[in-house]
């Protein structure tokens, strides 16, 4: 079983038990959060596909760590005018453990 969810303007594919690095979320070290924009769920009978989301499915989650991803370097140059600029970007991240993922098979 596993389900597509939205979070930070990305999609993931995500399983029970399995990490996942996303965009930063505000909450503390070990707190349990719930995302509840899940686009598609894939089970071992069938496919549930969202308009644009599933109704009453959720993905429960425990926030593993905060941290920065690797440096993203930016280098700009026009040529023939003597310009250039040097710039650099660490993103940052929030690990997650994805615990269970529910929804109403009812549906």
């Amino acid at each position: 079983m596993y389900a597509v969810i939205k979070t930070g303007g990305k999609q993931y594919k995500v399983t029970t038990g399995q990490k996942l690095k996303i965009e930063q979320i505000p909450a503390d070290i070990g707190q349990e959060i719930i995302l509840d924009c899940v686009l598609m769920i894939k089970s071992e009978e069938r496919v549930i596909i969202g308009q644009p989301t599933v109704y009453g499915a959720s993905v429960k989650t425990t926030i593993l760590n905060h941290g920065k991803h690797d440096k993203v370097k930016i280098f700009k140059i026009r040529r023939r005018k003597h310009y250039q600029k040097h710039q650099g970007h660490r993103q940052r991240y929030t690990e997650i453990f994805i615990k269970d993922i529910n929804f109403n098979d009812s549906i």
